[in-house]
């Protein structure tokens, strides 16, 4: 018995059932990235494992144990599928000097890949939309992404998600208020999880996020980040603020949000829903002001997020959001003098923009009808001999209402637009 295969845990199949939300989904974001300014940039899925330690952070969950890295035997190189987008953009920026002549604004989108807990919204190659801007220091620019993003929930008929904020300052009010969390964390060490004990030296802003019910009430006391920025950080984030208000966007400041890669300072944001789970998060991002110049540009500032596409996809659909691509035409076609010219006849009709799915195979004309009913188009049209003889089309509605008729070629596409 030959052997068969299955996919890799945490990698699985797109199936055609699925593929026209997922287009509407990326067409919608497509639009309105557009709409905003963004280009498009595609970098490559796999980088040098030093840019995301050097970037994502040395002490992250991504770097520590997640990230699928291995050594190329050909050539010695320390190679990584990507576990997030940022870095790679970075990289690409800093690598084609992209800022030369101004601010940039880029977007893209792909598979990401981390070696996680598989479970619903969770999976080892998911996919993302990352939005990078650089070269913009205000905060009009984290308030111009928030609001794209509003859009777009909009746009895909997605309700209900609740936007957070929060401001981590910059690398002096970080440590200072790292030096604060240690010592409040040592008062409650009996209280902290193995996990928040690992990280209580090198990354305690993480153990905020922890989600332990036993540490909830714990964290929910600690020192507030925002209560030790200085002011040209509490200018930044009123900005934003005032800035959202005046877009009517309404918001959360949540004091425990810090994300968990080592980029960010200043803003953090999160876009939150409640219908998916323990993985709510659909969105996240913030500004990165000094990854450009940490891995070999020069000073830049920079904002970005990224979107969870399985996470949104899933949230469509506990919408009710649905998307078909169904044909508008399955062209039947019995007879001698049909079938010769019936491949002619199909690329005419596309020609003229329709879906025309053309039956192959043979067949009598009840079976060819039973396949153009299941194969959901809207038209079936029936073309024989008679047709064919006189190029002539016999369109019959199969949706809904309408007359069967019988009409010439030139008089099909109208016809079809119409219906």
């Amino acid at each position: 018995m030959s052997q068969t295969f299955q996919s890799i845990k945490g990698f699985y199949d797109i199936l055609p059932e699925a593929t026209p939300l997922w287009f509407k989904l990326e067409d919608t974001a497509r639009r309105i990235l557009s709409q905003y300014g963004y280009n498009n940039i595609r970098m490559p899925l796999v980088e040098p494992t030093e840019l995301f330690v050097r970037s994502v952070g040395e002490h992250t969950d991504i770097v520590e144990k997640e990230m699928y890295a291995w050594e190329d035997k050909l050539n010695g190189d320390k190679l990584t599928l990507r576990p997030e987008g940022t870095a790679g953009c970075v990289r690409a920026v800093v690598e084609h000097n992209l800022t030369y002549n101004g601010p940039q604004r880029l977007w893209y989108m792909g598979p990401m890949f981390r070696h996680e807990n598989v479970q619903k919204g969770r999976q080892r190659q998911f996919h993302q939309i990352g939005v990078e801007a650089f070269g913009f220091e205000g905060p009009d620019v984290d308030a111009e992404q928030i609001v794209l993003l509003a859009r777009l929930w909009q746009a895909l008929g997605i309700a209900d998600v609740e936007l957070q904020l929060n401001s981590i300052g910059n690398a002096e009010e970080r440590t200072k208020y790292r030096n604060w969390l240690i010592e409040y964390f040592e008062r409650h060490v009996d209280i902290l999880d193995e996990d928040a004990k690992r990280r209580l030296y090198t990354n305690p802003l993480r153990i905020l996020d922890s989600k332990n019910p036993r540490m909830q009430d714990m964290c929910q006391a600690a020192p507030r980040l925002l209560d030790v920025l200085g002011d040209e950080s509490k200018k930044h984030f009123d900005g934003l603020c005032n800035i959202l208000h005046q877009a009517g966007i309404a918001y959360t400041i949540n004091h425990r949000l810090v994300r968990g890669l080592d980029y960010y300072n200043r803003t953090v944001f999160e876009w939150v829903t409640t219908k998916l789970g323990a993985q709510g998060t659909i969105a996240g991002g913030g500004r990165y002001d000094t990854l450009v110049e940490r891995i070999g540009g020069s000073a830049t500032p920079a904002c970005g997020f990224g979107i969870g596409l399985e996470r949104v996809f899933l949230l469509m659909q506990e919408y009710g959001v649905t998307a078909q691509n169904q044909p508008d035409i399955y062209l039947v076609n019995v007879g001698e003098l049909a079938t010769q010219k019936a491949f002619t006849l199909a690329e005419r009709l596309r020609s003229m923009g329709l879906k025309v799915v053309l039956h192959a195979g043979g067949g009598s004309f009840k079976s060819q009808m039973k396949k153009a009913d299941r194969s959901g188009a809207r038209f079936a049209g029936i073309f024989g001999d008679d047709e064919a003889a006189v190029d002539e089309l016999t369109l019959k509605p199969m949706l809904g209402q309408g007359e069967q008729a019988r009409v010439s070629f030139d008089q099909v596409a109208s016809i079809v637009n119409a219906g």
